[in-house]
């Protein structure tokens, strides 16, 4: 499923009220300490060394064309386990939920003009657009963030290096994970969101059907 990454991510933001929301309630969640998922999307394996497929670590990011379009596969469209919750919305976003109910995996892709990204950093530019979403600075994600990974071109393949933040509030946690791609001026973000379900568990399951595509 093609969409194009044409809405900047404070335009979006701003048009989703879902995502204000769970920014406004978690928000406190994240500046003493992010939870450690045991399944979170992180791998110990160097990015130079893929869990799978071929790498798009931070650094390899600058290597892209300028022009390259990027954008997730949408591997969830036709799984059992899912349902669409929201479709596309018209601002780069679209949400999908586990048929339990559960869950809900919320997508994002587009134009990251209005984020404070720092040229040819795609880590601290990805820490950016977590800062955005969560109301608040690079500087007090950064020390948050965990480095993990997207799949990258196929499921489950693993190799593209994102930043991610968890958090809970009672029986809900979820995980939130981004890319930056300073070099194309686009970026995106995922977030599982869970009520009495395991985030983790989840995002492995929404990082084993999707994937970045990357069109040269």
């Amino acid at each position: 499923m093609n969409r194009t990454p044409v809405r900047r991510l404070a335009a979006a933001v701003l048009a989703a009220a879902a995502v204000l929301s769970l920014s406004g309630c978690l928000y406190a969640q994240i500046p003493e300490s992010a939870p450690s998922p045991t399944a979170a999307p992180q791998t110990d394996t160097p990015a130079d060394e893929p869990t799978g497929g071929t790498t798009l670590s931070f650094a390899e990011g600058a290597e892209l064309s300028s022009d390259a379009y990027i954008e997730w596969g949408d591997g969830l469209l036709t799984h059992d386990g899912w349902e669409t919750v929201a479709p596309d919305d018209g601002n780069g976003g679209w949400t999908y939920g586990t048929v339990d109910g559960t869950c809900t995996a919320q997508f994002w892709q587009g134009l990251i003009s209005d984020v404070p990204t720092v040229s040819g950093d795609d880590s601290v530019s990805s820490d950016a657009i977590l800062g955005v979403l969560l109301q608040s600075t690079t500087a007090d994600i950064t020390p948050h963030a965990k480095t993990g990974e997207f799949s990258y071109l196929s499921g489950g393949a693993g190799g593209v290096e994102n930043r991610w933040v968890a958090g809970g509030d009672g029986d809900r946690s979820w995980i939130m994970a981004a890319r930056a791609f300073t070099k194309t001026g686009v970026g995106l973000y995922v977030v599982v969101d869970c009520t009495g379900g395991d985030p983790a568990a989840v995002m492995d399951e929404v990082n084993e059907a999707n994937a970045i595509v990357v069109t040269p």
